[in-house]
């Protein structure tokens, strides 16, 4: 019998404030429950504005804690309700002066089964991240929940192919890789690398992007979110590159081992040659 475990994204447009943009993710959730999805992941701060186009104190005000914030301990309720696993990204605040660019995992009972921090923090045109983020430092963990062995990376982390791989060799399964990129500069990478990183590390990875423009700046993100499977290939289509949307998708984790005997790059690595990559 296939291993086959219905997953689900959400790709949102802001709604103004963080209580009715989280409300707007419950909702979603709910009906992916009830078209029998297991898992769901939302977008890189998901309950906030992607603030990060403008350098300004006053957006430290949506850095919470996690696991003990608000929006966390709302997600873990959400998760216990749909019997969902939840990835939900937030602004983490662990105490004055550390915040990070989090992703909070939630098993489908409600407990938490940790966070990943953003590794690679970008500092560009519409893309200020070094003001508010400091660099993640719990490496790449892999969360062992009931769907499967999940991890994220997030947003600018795609670009880099090392935490790709770290997360491939510590078992991952499904990768959730929420975002925040606009139409001019990337768009034309957002249909490269994910896959690349698919086929390179051998599991499925769900590619999330927001919608629409938001208060704080320019930037046109254009969704087009999707899953795609470790042969490269998208499972169904590709979201709308305009509106809002709940994607969800049948993927069937047998085909991971499947595709690793048949492109066995796992077996012809060569981390023995490989040192002078690491080197400053």
């Amino acid at each position: 019998m296939a291993n086959v475990v219905r997953a689900a994204l959400v790709q949102a447009t802001w709604t103004g404030d963080t209580e009715s943009m989280v409300a707007k993710h419950e909702e979603h959730a709910r009906e992916a429950a009830r078209r029998g999805a297991k898992i769901i992941g939302f977008q890189e701060v998901f309950n906030s504005p992607y603030f990060c186009q403008v350098e300004e104190p006053e957006h430290y005000r949506w850095a919470e804690p996690v696991p003990d914030g608000p929006t966390v301990r709302r997600m873990r309720a959400l998760a216990r309700e749909t019997g969902m696993v939840i990835v939900a990204p937030v602004f983490e605040a662990e105490q004055p002066g550390f915040y990070y660019n989090t992703a909070a995992v939630i098993d489908a009972d409600g407990t938490y089964l940790g966070k990943y921090r953003k590794h690679h923090i970008p500092q560009l045109k519409g893309f200020r991240e070094k003001f508010y983020f400091k660099p993640g430092n719990l490496g790449w963990p892999v969360f062992d929940t009931v769907v499967g062995r999940v991890g994220v990376y997030i947003c600018y982390d795609r670009h880099f192919p090392e935490g790709w791989r770290q997360l491939g060799l510590a078992g991952a399964q499904l990768v959730y890789n929420p975002s925040a990129t606009h139409r001019s500069l990337s768009s034309h990478l957002w249909r490269l690398e994910q896959p690349a990183a698919a086929v390179a590390n051998g599991y499925y990875i769900a590619a999330i992007n927001r919608v629409g423009q938001e208060e704080y700046g320019d930037n046109d993100f254009y969704g087009t979110s999707y899953f795609v499977d470790p042969r490269g290939q998208f499972v169904g289509d590709v979201a709308s590159d305009s509106e809002e949307e709940l994607v969800i998708r049948d993927i069937d984790l047998d085909l991971i081992e499947e595709v690793r005997q048949t492109w066995a790059f796992y077996r012809d690595r060569r981390p023995d040659a490989y040192e002078g990559l690491v080197q400053p």
